[in-house]
């Protein structure tokens, strides 16, 4: 293939956005303020590896320093030590999950690894304005399968250990002094229960119950007395809301609702711990503020752009925030918002300014019946500029289940389109946000009618002449890669070709190959994909791998080696399954990545192998030949 293909007619002129900009490390990223107002952390490239950088607030135009040394897949989880002398961030080795959390000191770059356990997921539970040198943390140190509490002494990184768990409990919830006073348990029949107790030397107590039919939630924080709990809930409603419930007396208060979609987050004071704002994500998000406080300062941020804003950091004294404007067709703008009675925006920086001279595609709100009735929603973005008729079209299928497509930039979405695709994103039944009705639809329906509602999808833009019906792609990761599977062995005929990354092959033994501290999510499982100890024939017919026979379209395959969801072997066994049968596959499997591709370099391999595929099975796209960078090392098995 030449290094220019470009089968697209009348999209022929358009440039070609290269990889490196769309799946390249971000120039900077998630700036922080710290708990002082002083400094300003941020990500951004060292040596080509992200790491954590620290700048003077004041300095405006600075660039600050390193205060990490990430060599390997770059850090993307940190935050400030409440003392403003340390930024505290997570890590793992090569995508294995087994996360620790380091400790940087600003000053003298002293890095200290606070939970130096092999072989332990750690989890941070919570940090207090109140107690700065001291970080709740969960670990399954004691037993692989069950997440405790420690505390760690920031100071010494001495890790004691605070509150046991009994064998169930699923999450913690700390206090605003900084206790473990909510826990959140699984039942054996998929329920959930809320369990509180009044001091850290009480007896737990069972608090609520709910049962595996409501949509996900939980407590969410406590109210400044520390006399009752906020918990997002849909017992008693639809969609999940956001309440308030006293603990003596189980009063409760509904302080957000929504008639169709789940409240998805909310915004507390940093010292008063007082609630201040609520968010719900309908076609984009939403957010509403409940305290006379902060009205202000929304109505300023939701008049400054035509963007989504999310609110990053806040310090102490509550003067600066630092926030992030994402957009459809451009890359994430940040600023440091100053609040006060001549409220100002000062720019920051873009997270990839060299996408700036490109057209990039908008992502359209769509909703159409799926064959049941069920009204289902995504996005439909097409190429700027050509009439949106015929097209080749991809089936972007997101992960989960239980998540959803949001609006706003996409590297892979941006991607496609640019090299002439549609590309058509579903919130398939099993979606998250929109109500539990919703999320129930697709229990058990993993091959069944939430694979339907991906065809349904692919159908309407077919019959409302968006898409060639000999020109659609399925493609996705997780959920996404097994909804790949899916679609070229339960519909063989359905697609032009598929592109699955990590996605599993066999419901059977993923089940049984999850990490050991996913077990008190082994009755959720059971409830919505299938229960793996009484329904294992079930569980097999939804399986791709027993009918991989069927394929008769290419599939290309893409896959972590050190993946701790779905393992190797969910893609080794079916390719092998292929190759028996003389199936069209190809296989990239990366030795240093997980779940997904976390290196830059690799997802510039892998997309460029993709577009390289897709161009020649699909036809009517364009596809750039990989630069020397990205055909280094054989990573075809």
């Amino acid at each position: 293939m030449t290094a220019e293909t470009q089968t697209n007619s009348g999209y022929d002129a358009v440039p070609l956005i290269p990889r490196s900009i769309l799946f390249g490390n971000p120039v900077k990223a998630g700036p922080q303020v710290s708990p002082d107002g002083q400094w300003l952390a941020y990500l951004a490239p060292k040596d080509g590896v992200l790491n954590v950088w620290v700048r003077a607030v004041a300095d405006a135009d600075g660039d600050g320093a390193p205060v990490t040394a990430d060599s390997r897949t770059g850090i993307r989880v940190y935050f400030w030590q409440q003392d403003s002398k340390h930024i505290l961030f997570m890590q793992d080795m090569d995508g294995d999950e087994d996360w620790h959390i380091y400790q940087a000191n600003i000053s003298t770059l002293e890095v200290k690894d606070l939970t130096p356990f092999p072989k332990v997921h750690a989890q941070v539970i919570a940090v207090s304005p109140h107690h700065p040198n001291t970080l709740l943390v969960g670990l399954n140190v004691r037993n692989p399968q069950l997440i405790d509490v420690y505390r760690v002494d920031l100071t010494t990184a001495e890790a004691t250990l605070d509150t046991e768990n009994p064998g169930d409990v699923a999450g913690w919830t700390a206090d605003n002094s900084l206790r473990i006073r909510a826990a959140q348990a699984m039942l054996p029949d998929g329920s959930t229960e809320i369990r509180l107790r009044e001091s850290v030397d009480s007896a737990w107590q069972s608090f609520l119950v709910w049962g595996p039919e409501e949509t996900f939630g939980g407590v969410v924080g406590f109210t400044p007395d520390d006399l009752g709990v906020l918990v997002i809930t849909s017992v008693g409603a639809e969609a999940a809301r956001l309440v308030s419930i006293e603990i003596a007396t189980h009063i409760t208060r509904v302080l957000a609702e929504n008639d169709q979609y789940d409240i998805t987050d909310i915004l507390i004071h940093p010292t008063t711990h007082a609630l201040e704002a609520f968010a719900v994500l309908r076609a984009r998000l939403e957010w509403i503020a409940i305290s006379p406080s902060v009205r202000a300062d929304f109505e300023f941020l939701k008049s400054f752009a035509d963007a989504d804003f999310h609110i990053l950091s806040r310090d102490l004294a509550d003067t600066v925030w630092t926030v992030s404007l994402v957009q459809d067709t451009g890359s994430t703008v940040y600023y440091a918002y100053l609040r006060g009675e001549n409220p100002e925006m000062r720019f920051l920086f873009t997270a990839q300014p060299a996408l700036e001279p490109y057209t990039l595609a908008k992502m359209e709100p769509i909703t159409f019946p799926a064959r049941d009735g069920l009204q289902l929603h995504g996005y439909l973005s097409t190429p700027p500029g050509i009439e949106p008729v015929n097209l080749p079209l991809i089936l972007l299928v997101h992960g989960g289940p239980w998540h959803r497509d949001t609006w706003g930039y996409n590297s892979a979405v941006q991607h496609l389109v640019n090299r002439g695709y549609g590309v058509l994103c579903i919130n398939f039944r099993g979606s998250t946000g929109y109500g539990k009705t919703y999320l129930n639809a697709g229990n058990k329906e993993w091959a069944g009618k939430m694979h339907d509602d991906l065809i349904d999808g692919k159908r309407w833009a077919v019959a409302a002449g968006i898409a060639n019906p000999d020109q659609v792609a399925i493609m996705g990761g997780s959920y996404g890669g097994y909804a790949t599977l899916v679609g070229l062995t339960f519909t063989p005929e359905e697609f032009a070709c598929g592109v699955d990354i990590v996605g599993p092959s066999n419901l059977i033994t993923l089940l049984e190959s999850f990490p050991p501290y996913w077990k008190t999510l082994t009755a959720m499982m059971a409830v919505r994909v299938g229960d793996l100890e009484t329904e294992k024939e079930f569980l097999q017919e939804r399986s791709p791998l027993f009918k991989a026979d069927q394929i008769v379209r290419p599939l290309l395959i893409g896959q972590g080696a050190n993946d701790p969801r779905v393992k190797q072997a969910e893609s080794d066994q079916i390719v092998e399954a292929m190759r028996r049968n003389g199936k069209p596959v190809e296989y990239l499997l990366f030795p240093d990545e997980g779940h997904g591709f976390a290196r830059p370099e690799n997802r510039m391999k892998f997309f460029a192998a993709a577009e390289l595929f897709l161009a020649e099975y699909l036809a009517g796209g364009r596809a750039e030949a990989p630069s020397e960078e990205e055909k280094a090392g054989d990573l075809r098995k």
